[in-house]
């Protein structure tokens, strides 16, 4: 017996559940945006590292904080992992800055 690998959708016959599937769609769609807000703020850090622009990866990194920190009070991940992020991309905003 094949399964599809798509999961056939129930429809929720309480008005609870249904509530809760329609909290659910708006949800997922807020925590996409700030995953994705999250990852393009880190990968623009990253970026400038890589290309070796001391001043915009300063300022890069001065905004990406707030937004690590803002996702991580929200709950998207642990803060601890924000912590060692902010930690990860200051070393190499500090060592290009050493370098140049």
């Amino acid at each position: 017996m094949a399964t599809s690998s798509k999961a056939k959708k129930k429809t929720v016959r309480l008005a609870s559940g249904r509530k809760r599937a329609r909290q659910d769609v708006k949800l997922n769609a807020h925590n996409t945006s700030l995953r994705s807000r999250f990852r393009t703020v880190v990968k623009n850090v990253q970026k400038a590292v890589v290309a070796g622009d001391k001043t915009v990866a300063t300022d890069t990194f001065k905004a990406a904080q707030s937004v690590i920190d803002s996702v991580a009070d929200k709950g998207m991940f642990h803060k601890n992992k924000a912590a060692r992020l902010k930690s990860r991309l200051a070393a190499k905003v500090k060592a290009l800055a050493l370098a140049a």
